[in-house]
């Protein structure tokens, strides 16, 4: 009796993800992580560039395609909060680079640090 209990009980439940988009999951995935956490790298571009005139001028944006995922930081254990380490590459108009940037954000929405590696001419 009490055997079948436990088997009634322990039903596991398998889904299957479904990835409505044009791009495989693992792409998928990532565009989502990156465009879900565009306000701390808007601030961090924003932060980086803020004493630079001509930057200012142009209107400096970037892309969520054209940003890579250096590193992802597991901080508290699996469901916890995560670092996520990105690399922007800032442009202007159609899309004429401008720059490179490090960004290191978490999974809370918040900006942790930020560093310039290379402005272009």
């Amino acid at each position: 009796m009490i055997g079948m209990f436990l088997m009634i009980n322990n039903t596991r439940v398998k889904a299957k993800t479904v990835n409505e988009a044009d791009t495989e999951l693992c792409e998928t995935l990532k565009m989502a992580l990156i465009s879900s956490n565009r306000k701390p790298v808007d601030r961090a571009i924003t932060e980086i560039y803020k004493n630079d005139k001509k930057a200012q001028e142009l209107g400096l944006t970037w892309a969520s395609y054209d940003t890579e995922i250096l590193k992802i930081k597991q901080l508290y254990g699996i469901g916890g909060l995560y670092e996520i380490t990105v690399k922007v590459y800032p442009y202007y108009r159609a899309h004429n680079s401008y720059g490179e940037d490090e960004v290191v954000i978490n999974t809370n929405g918040e900006l942790i640090s930020y560093k310039h590696l290379k402005t272009y001419p």
